[in-house]
């Protein structure tokens, strides 16, 4: 999963300008190959760091798709963001060698350190917007678990107070 997160936009209009234009790039690139969605999903939210929610219908026209199919995609694959991300991009694992190992007291940690709580394996973003917190499952680290990805680096045998000490790194305070 790409932390990409592109320069900041202040102006909305620009911004979907932007992100149309990025989208109809994609799909002119992409829209001919057969199941297109994934690799169209997955290409804009490289490029955005999301897939705005402004685009779901373009997407749709774009490969003669219902919105409604498009948006159960980016639901239910739980990589898709439909919001930014924060400046930094923290996974926990929570595939079972990691919870064996003390992946849940170290999600509870993180979500109390960074200020966001995750609801129904969906990540979540601090109210400052420096971070994006989400569940992964499996980072294939098993032997070395507890595993996270911050900023699409791995770290394994992961403890609360080397998390404490990696977000501490980040110069972020949240």
């Amino acid at each position: 999963m790409s932390s990409h997160r592109p320069g900041t936009v202040t102006d909305a209009a620009a911004a979907s300008a932007h992100a149309r234009s990025v989208t109809q790039a994609v799909l002119a690139r992409r829209a001919h190959e057969p199941g297109a969605l994934l690799p169209v999903l997955h290409e804009v939210q490289e490029a955005l760091g999301h897939v705005p929610r402004g685009v779901v219908q373009q997407i749709a026209d774009g490969l003669n798709l219902s919105r409604a199919e498009v948006h159960g995609v980016i639901t239910y694959y739980h990589y898709f963001r439909s919001e930014p991300p924060g400046r930094h991009v923290v996974q926990v694992c929570r595939a079972e060698a990691c919870k064996a190992m003390g992946a849940d007291a170290l999600l509870a940690h993180a979500q109390d350190r960074l200020g966001c709580t995750v609801h129904a394996g969906h990540g979540a973003r601090s109210v400052d917007g420096s971070f994006t917190l989400a569940p992964v499952f499996c980072l294939g680290l098993c032997a070395s678990s507890p595993a996270i990805v911050i900023d699409d680096r791995l770290h394994a045998r992961m403890t609360p107070a080397r998390f404490d000490a990696l977000i501490g790194q980040l110069g972020a305070t949240p």
